[in-house]
């Protein structure tokens, strides 16, 4: 009995003896970390405003005289031709008011010719002195008076036509016209601020106004002192789902003073619609502006660098694989990278640990990752 409850516990022992005299324990293995290096590129950077864009040009549509509408001569929203009839307003007012500056022409020219022959009848009477020099000078006022008066019917009846023809209302420029406020039937005026009948945008080219606050617009004049005369300054235009739009926008003109309310100087740039309607009047788009050049930058992805507060710091990993935390001063932002303006050197390599705990001084699998870096650096 007692040899065979001695067995057991001895087997024991021997099997709690083997595991412990097992292989030694294996070496912790190092983690993998996936690395970059950083870069160095020489890069502009941009600044970024909204504007908003309308046509070359925008020209209300109006009416010059007070009528009803009688007829509608377009498809809203369709390209227009300088010169083309658009409405068509009631003119029979109009026309009896011609009519009667018409007659009153011929009524004058009627007494003209009369005043002409009275002095044809007194030039050779007053020649032989059957007629005194007061009636011939008498008859020569009459007939130059007379003149005088039938010039002045004929431009109260040429106004008389012009006023009939702005009963045809046509289009000021080349473009595409809007959705009217009028229909047929409704009257119009042309009383000082009533509404426009419509409006004609020419957008062949767009303009786009956008305001610079003043620091810009102080930073713009120093960066830009040695630029020659005359030279174009050039902008890139993003549209609202951020697409870049094909053409480059020109600086067109910067207003004479700033804004004292908002403390900005409103600007205007022009861009060919490079003959289609993609841009159109009334759009909010993003225009961008070199404002300086960054010579031999040093950048890395974003993710490198962690933030604590008001402290950045990236883990490099030097001699033997190890990361060593670095504190670093970010400048502005590559896209989805990260100027670094002191703490780290082009082509030292950097770990991207993301959220994982690693100690420092501590060795790493580096892992070399493949990234790359947008060079339209927004400020």
């Amino acid at each position: 009995m007692v040899r065979t409850a001695v067995f057991p516990t001895v087997l024991c022992l021997l099997i709690l003896s083997a595991c412990s005299n097992d292989a030694p324990q294996k070496a912790k293995v190092a983690p993998a970390v996936m690395v970059v290096e950083a870069a160095s590129r020489s890069l502009p950077v941009y600044t970024e405003y909204i504007g908003e864009t309308y046509g070359r040009a925008d020209v209300d549509v109006v009416s010059r005289v007070e009528g009803w509408i009688t007829g509608i001569h377009f498809k809203e929203g369709e390209m227009v031709k300088e010169g083309q009839l658009l409405y068509t307003v009631d003119d029979s007012q109009l026309r009896n008011q011609e009519e009667v500056a018409s007659s009153q022409v011929a009524a004058q020219e009627v007494l003209l010719a009369k005043s002409k022959a009275d002095l044809d009848r007194v030039e050779p009477l007053a020649a032989i002195n059957a007629l005194s020099r007061r009636d011939l000078d008498a008859a020569r006022a009459a007939y130059q008076a007379q003149q005088k008066s039938v010039e002045a019917a004929r431009a109260v009846y040429r106004n008389a036509q012009l006023q009939t023809s702005y009963a045809r209302i046509t289009s000021p420029i080349t473009g595409v016209i809007g959705i009217s406020t009028v229909q047929v039937g409704d009257m119009v005026t042309r009383s000082i601020g009533a509404k426009a009948l419509n409006t004609v945008s020419a957008t062949g080219e767009i303009r786009i106004r956008f305001s610079v606050p003043e620091t810009d617009y102080l930073n713009y004049q120093r960066e830009w002192k040695d630029r020659p005369v005359g030279q174009a300054i050039e902008l890139d235009v993003y549209l609202s789902d951020g697409t870049r739009f094909p053409e480059k926008a020109r600086l067109d003109f910067t207003d004479r003073s700033l804004d004292a309310r908002t403390g900005s100087l409103l600007a205007q740039a022009v861009v060919s619609n490079n003959g289609t309607q993609r841009l159109r009047p009334g759009q909010f788009v993003k225009v961008r502006v070199v404002s300086k050049e960054l010579n031999d930058a040093v950048i890395v992805p974003q993710q490198a660098v962690r933030q604590l507060q008001t402290i950045y710091q990236v883990f490099v990993v030097g001699d033997g694989d190890t990361l060593r935390p670095r504190q670093v001063t970010p400048g502005v932002r590559v896209g989805s990278n990260w100027v670094i303006t002191d703490g780290l050197k082009a082509g030292e390599r950097v770990a991207i640990v993301g959220n994982a705990i690693i100690k420092p001084n501590v060795p790493v699998q580096p892992k070399p990752m493949e990234w790359s870096y947008d060079s339209t650096l927004v400020n």
